[in-house]
Order: C-alpha cells, then sequence, then structure tokens
C-alpha cells in the first residue's frame, strides 16, 4: 500500500535537514529554561552559610541605652535635627585600644553631589576619618570594616572611602552577596548561570551610575538587580576591660544625615554575640578573621535576672520570629508601639491586626514613603498596609517627612507585667529583610518599665506620636492616606515576588 504524503514528510530529503535544527533549537531553549528554573529555586531555598540566622542567648547587659535622631519642623515651619546615633559611634571609636570591627551599609555620598540648600553632615568621611585616625593613634589597634558591594557600585567604581581606609591598614571586608539566598529568583536565576562569572572593573563604565555621579558598567546594572544586601549597621569595640556594642537603623550616608534613626547600645558579653555573627559575614565573604579579636563568649554571662536589663543579638529571619512573638504574646493590658520605614510582611501585618483585636492598645507610625534622596517615590508599600491597618481600627500616624526618612525599625511592647519589650535595628518590616534574604541585626532588650532604656524608648515614641514641645514629627492618617487598587496589587506581587526596592 502506498504510504500517504504525512508519513513520508519526515523522510523526504529536503525537508529533514531543515527540521532537525529547529528541533535542536527547541531542545536547547528547554533545556536552558530548565537550568533557569532550576537555578532560582535553589538559590531561593539553599542553605544559609553558617553563622546566618541566629537568636543569642539572652545575657544580662551593662549601659543599655537607645540612642536617636530626630528631624522635624518647628511652628515657624523651620526644619531641625537633633542626632545622637553616630555621635556616640564615634567617640567609641575614639577611645578604642584593642579593636573596632563594624559593618556599614550605605558608606558613601551618593545623592549628596545636588544637595542644593539643603546640608548633609559628611557622614561617610566623619566615620573614615574617625577610623584612621584611631588607627594612627593605636598602631596595633585591630580595625574591621565589613561593608555591602553598593558602595562601590558592585565593582563599578572606586570608593574613596575603602581606599582610603585600606591604606590606613584598616581590613576591608566586601560582603560577597551571592553567598545569600535571592529575594528576587527571576532575575537572579539567570544571573548566576550568565553574568556572575564576568566579574566587574571599575574602567570603562558608559552606562550612567544609578546610585551617584559618573559612569559604571552593564555588569553594575546586572548585579543591582539581584536586589539584595548585607543591610547591617553594627559596631563593637572595646571599653576598658570589657566591650561594647551599637545595633542601630542608621547609615554613615551623607545623603541619609537627615533621617529619623534609633540605635541599642549595650555593654557585656552580648557585644562579644555580636562580633561572632560578623565574623560569619567575614567568613562567607572569603576574609581571614583576626587573631587579636575574641572567637568565644563566656558562659556566665548568660544571667536568669529580672532587675537588669536583658539583651539578646537577633540577625537575618530570627529577627522575624522575635517581632512574631512579641505581638502574638501581647494580650489586653499590654501595648505595642511600632515606628518602621517599611511595613509589609503579610504575617507582621496580619499579627497586628489580630493584637489589636484582641484588646493590645497598638499604636503605628510609618514613613509615607515619599522621598529617596531627592527622587518622590509611590507610598508602596506603607500607604497601602496602612489602609489595611486602618481599615481594621488601628491607630496610624505617618512621620511628617520634609525630604528625609523615617528610617527607625523599633517596636516596644509595653506589659501589664511592668516589663517592657524592644527590638530595633536595622530590619525593615518587610520579606526581603525579614526572611534570610537580607544580612540583618537586630537587637531585643527586656529591662523592667522603669528602666532608663525603657524611658527613653517611651519618651521617643510618644514624642514623635503627639508632637510635644512644639515639634512637628508626625501626621494624621488622612495626609498620606491612598486606596488605590492598583498600587495595592502591585504591593502584593512587589512584596511575593521580590521585584521591589522595599
Amino acid at each position: 500500500m502506498p504510504s500517504s504524503p504525512d508519513t513520508d514528510r519526515d523522510t523526504d530529503p529536503d525537508t529533514a535537514p531543515a527540521r532537525r535544527p529547529r528541533r535542536g533549537l527547541r531542545l536547547a531553549l528547554a533545556l536552558f529554561a530548565l537550568a533557569w528554573i532550576a537555578s532560582a529555586v535553589y538559590h531561593v531555598y539553599k542553605p544559609l552559610p553558617p553563622g546566618i540566622g541566629v537568636a543569642g542567648p539572652l545575657r544580662s547587659a551593662r549601659d543599655v541605652a537607645l540612642l536617636t535622631d530626630l528631624t522635624w519642623t518647628d511652628p515657624q515651619g523651620a526644619r531641625h535635627s537633633d542626632q545622637h546615633v553616630f555621635d556616640e559611634a564615634l567617640r567609641l571609636i575614639g577611645q578604642a585600644r584593642r579593636a573596632i570591627v563594624a559593618d556599614q551599609f550605605l558608606f558613601n555620598d551618593f545623592g549628596s553631589e545636588n544637595s542644593g540648600e539643603v546640608r548633609y553632615r559628611k557622614l561617610s568621611q566623619e566615620l573614615t576619618d574617625a577610623l584612621v585616625a584611631r588607627k594612627r593613634a593605636v598602631p596595633g589597634l585591630t580595625v574591621v570594616l565589613i561593608t555591602d558591594p553598593i558602595n562601590t557600585v558592585y565593582g563599578g567604581r572606586v570608593s574613596p572611602q575603602l581606599q582610603q581606609l585600606r591604606e590606613a591598614g584598616v581590613q576591608v571586608v566586601v560582603t560577597d552577596l551571592a553567598r545569600l539566598r535571592t529575594p528576587n529568583p527571576a532575575w537572579s536565576g539567570l544571573w548566576q548561570l550568565c553574568c556572575r562569572w564576568a566579574g566587574n572593573d571599575s574602567d570603562g563604565g558608559w552606562l550612567p551610575n544609578p546610585l551617584g555621579p559618573g559612569k559604571v558598567s552593564l555588569r553594575s546594572w546586572l548585579a543591582l538587580l539581584n536586589l539584595n544586601a548585607n543591610h547591617r549597621k553594627t559596631l563593637v569595640v572595646d571599653q576598658g576591660e570589657d566591650w561594647t556594642a551599637l545595633v542601630a537603623s542608621a547609615n554613615p550616608h551623607d545623603a541619609s544625615s537627615l533621617h529619623g534613626n534609633v540605635a541599642v547600645r549595650f555593654g557585656g558579653a552580648a557585644a562579644l554575640d555580636l562580633l561572632a555573627s560578623e565574623r560569619a559575614v567575614a567568613a562567607l565573604s572569603g576574609a581571614a578573621w583576626p587573631r587579636a579579636l575574641p572567637t568565644s563568649v563566656p558562659r556566665e554571662s548568660i544571667v536568669d535576672t529580672t532587675s537588669a536589663p536583658r539583651v539578646q543579638v537577633l540577625t537575618e529571619g530570627r529577627i522575624r520570629d522575635a517581632l512574631l512573638a512579641a505581638v502574638d504574646g501581647a494580650r489586653g493590658g499590654d501595648r505595642l508601639d511600632i515606628a518602621v520605614f517599611y511595613f509589609s510582611h503579610r504575617r507582621l501585618v496580619d499579627a497586628v491586626a489580630a493584637a489589636h483585636k484582641r484588646g493590645v492598645a497598638v499604636r503605628v507610625l510609618l514613613d509615607p514613603n515619599e522621598d529617596a534622596f531627592g527622587r518622590k517615590k509611590n507610598g508602596v508599600p506603607n500607604r497601602q498596609v496602612a489602609a489595611e491597618l486602618v481599615a481594621a481600627g488601628v491607630p496610624l500616624r505617618w512621620c511628617d517627612t520634609h525630604g528625609e526618612q523615617c528610617h527607625a525599625k523599633l517596636l516596644l511592647r509595653s506589659g501589664s507585667d511592668g516589663k517592657i519589650e524592644l527590638i530595633a535595628g536595622s530590619a525593615n518590616y518587610t520579606r526581603r529583610n525579614l526572611d534570610d534574604y537580607n544580612l540583618e541585626s537586630s537587637a531585643r532588650v527586656i529591662a523592667l518599665d522603669d528602666a532608663p532604656v525603657a524611658r527613653q524608648a517611651r519618651a521617643y515614641f510618644e514624642r514623635s506620636w503627639s508632637n510635644t514641645d512644639g515639634r512637628s514629627i508626625s501626621a494624621d492618617y488622612a495626609k498620606y492616606a491612598d486606596d488605590s487598587t492598583l498600587r495595592k496589587i502591585w504591593y502584593r506581587i512587589a512584596e511575593a515576588s521580590g521585584l521591589s526596592s522595599f
């Protein structure tokens, strides 16, 4: 029986050679897509490097304090700034004799070039000069600075601050972000396959710098799109025979110098827990840890006491766990005060609404997400979350910003049992900051409600919430209310996918 035309088509000598390349191309594309998906999934769920995502013991601590930076306007509309965080950091650096270890996210003067009438504090150079001066004054001093590659635009620019520190003998560690999980798998799965191996260099850039002046390479832009960071802001120094630490929300970044911020200072063995967490960052970045630095913490510092303040060091996802535990553990008669730059983490949003529903006195103070270093933002995600919380009955106010940001990350639970729980540090309340993607550090403090740190925390929030002493710090919800359905949808997509700047 003769064959039909359909059965003969594949063996037609004129068409078979043309079909084979098309089949080969489809197979290659399918294999590439499979590799992309596999890479994306792996880098979302891959094991965390050792020492990342930890909760230290709750330790007795000395000299525990909350330091604040506040910017406000007076009745005449003039802007004022009252800063304490970096003044204390510089003081601690200036007295160190054995070691200084700092981990700082934004450490540059990007964004302050065209400041006009705004006078920014030159924080990046102040910190650089302080570290260099102390190293020269005490030549045997061990100084380590850990930072994020954003300060070199991911290898596309030379940082004058980091270069000056290296020349002075400071060990500078640039964090290897590729060792971390990815919050943006749609891009990072491909980047790990195609572009990570290409590295970067600071010569020959032809694209505009997304962060400041000058040109950078395409590779800088491709690395930026991973959207992860070493977002920590910490300092550990020796003080006399002991150790003192700062865990902050503030960056040594000139254009951030008017932001509102907070920092927890504490002394004792908990400072060595913080030091151990920074050793883990140095290790994942391939840097040697100086032998002069402590590698262990005395066990006897773990004291079960109700009289002295106690401090626990938290990093990455353990910050989320502590925040949820604090909110979920609050009951009628307790108060929860929250002040935060970004608030979008779904579990935490739901937990705060539920706390209010069961009778906890909740107050939430948010940045309106209006300004970012001279650029106007669209209010996502805070305005969308604020609408949800207000609809649930939660009292909410905005920081009344005028170009600066309300950059604090603070939760204060005041219990009916006469104790407070304070959690403050670098971590915003977002998926990226709390779900083991960024590197983050916070301090959890348990203290009696008449302890100095408790009084400082309550005064900070009350001053901001109530605009006391003629200082205009916050505004009513109506000022920045936004019920846009499209922006609400975008917030949900951006939070879930990682395709966002928050």
